[in-house]
């Protein structure tokens, strides 16, 4: 993984930092301030399962079926935005058409396991939430792949994926060893204590669809040159 140190740029100058604290005083930043809870966890491209990273979600609950995260690849202020996770409740997500469903993920194993904390809130007090989220489906998208050892974020956008009880989707015992001991949390106990929560009815069949190929599925973004439009006289 690339060092944070290593993204192209020059230090910001004293101008700069004037100018961000003016515009932090007297900007509302209003969609910024919406973000309120942070979620540890790990995700896998769809595309190589073998490829697995620690991921950092900043929550914005619009409402009761619907929440949007910013993603970050660590929660400290050196943090690189790497993508944004939308998320939303099983009645939403059977309403989709089956092609757009098999973008999306569901949350229980990932939620069951330990493998998705709240960092520094006691579980005690998450447990309600963690009951209503382990329903959820969830579209991850990637931009900037840091873990290959991209400086900036270069091409195409990748689909993530949850981790699940069956390989590929398994997480790497030394992966969740560290995001454990960085936040002195043992999963294992944390999924005893989960052995109450409750998943969707049924997980959809197009959610998690990897499954399906076994080692995972690509999707393509495609370049196309768009018709010139005659403008308005």
């Amino acid at each position: 993984m690339a060092s944070r140190e290593e993204t192209p740029g020059e230090p910001m100058t004293m101008m700069e930092h004037m100018i961000d604290k003016g515009a932090e005083m007297m900007q509302s930043l209003k969609p910024i301030k919406q973000f309120s809870q942070h979620v540890c966890t790990f995700a896998l491209y769809s595309h190589d399962m073998t490829r697995q990273i620690e991921t950092h979600h900043f929550v914005h609950r619009v409402n009761q079926d619907f929440c949007q995260c910013a993603v970050y690849d660590t929660d400290d202020r050196s943090g690189r935005l790497i993508g944004v996770e939308y998320i939303i409740s099983e009645r939403l997500f059977e309403a989709l058409p089956p092609e757009e469903q098999k973008l999306w993920h569901s949350h229980y194993y990932e939620i069951k396991s330990g493998l998705w904390v709240t960092p520094r809130v006691p579980e005690a007090l998450a447990k309600s939430e963690l009951d209503n989220l382990a329903k959820t489906y969830g579209k991850f998208w990637c931009t900037w792949q840091v873990d290959r050892g991209d400086l900036l974020p270069v091409g195409e956008p990748a689909l993530m994926m949850s981790p699940q009880m069956e390989p590929p989707g398994t997480i790497r015992p030394p992966l969740l060893q560290q995001r454990d001991h960085k936040y002195s949390i043992d999963s294992e106990k944390l999924s005893d204590l989960r052995v109450d929560i409750t998943g969707p009815t049924f997980i959809n069949l197009n959610a998690d669809y990897w499954k399906k190929h076994g080692t995972g599925f690509a999707v393509d973004v495609v370049t196309q040159e768009m018709k010139k439009i005659t403008p308005f006289p």
